[in-house]
């Protein structure tokens, strides 16, 4: 007879020879398995397409309603945009308003100040000032002053500002005498 710690060591390996032979025969049951059932599993082409048609409407709109919304935000940032460009195109053209206003008052003053002003001194500052604004002070003049001036001036200088001055009448030129 044995004793009974051989019995209870006998049983242990007894044990643990099953759970070996078990987890050697595991991959070769599991393969068989899942072969067994991959049919069951696997959809066939017709079960895909008609998933596919069932979940193309859904996807579409969905699809729709994303685009839907990204325009709407699209459309509120440039709602904002032409906002801000309305607001500062009001403020540029009360700027403009101003400026013209401002303008007419300081031309009609400083037409007055060269009309006063000898033409050798008014000669050289006029070459320092802007071609277009020189020809609109001097056609402002009285032609004898005028004259005075333009022979003060170098004759490059006098040549633009008659250039502009000549132009400045004739209909078929464009906005830019210069």
């Amino acid at each position: 007879m044995m004793k009974p710690s051989h019995t209870r060591f006998a049983r242990t390996a007894l044990r643990n020879v099953a759970v070996v032979l078990a987890i050697a025969t595991l991959p070769a049951f599991a393969q068989t398995a899942v072969g067994q059932q991959q049919p069951a599993v696997s959809a066939t082409e017709a079960e895909i397409r008609q998933f596919c048609t069932g979940i193309a409407d859904a996807a579409r709109d969905q699809r729709y309603l994303l685009q839907k919304q990204e325009l709407e935000k699209l459309q509120a940032d440039v709602d904002g945009r032409i906002a801000i460009l309305e607001q500062r195109r009001e403020e540029y053209e009360d700027w403009l308003g101003r400026r013209n206003e401002f303008m007419k008052q300081a031309e009609g003053q400083l037409v007055e100040i060269y009309k006063k002003m000898a033409p050798d001194a008014a000669a050289p500052q006029l070459e320092e000032t802007n071609v277009i604004l020189a020809a609109a002070i001097i056609m402002k003049l009285p032609p004898r002053q005028s004259s005075l001036i333009l022979t003060e001036m170098s004759p490059e200088k006098a040549a633009q500002v008659a250039s502009i001055m000549s132009s400045a009448g004739d209909p078929n030129t464009s906005k830019d005498p210069s």
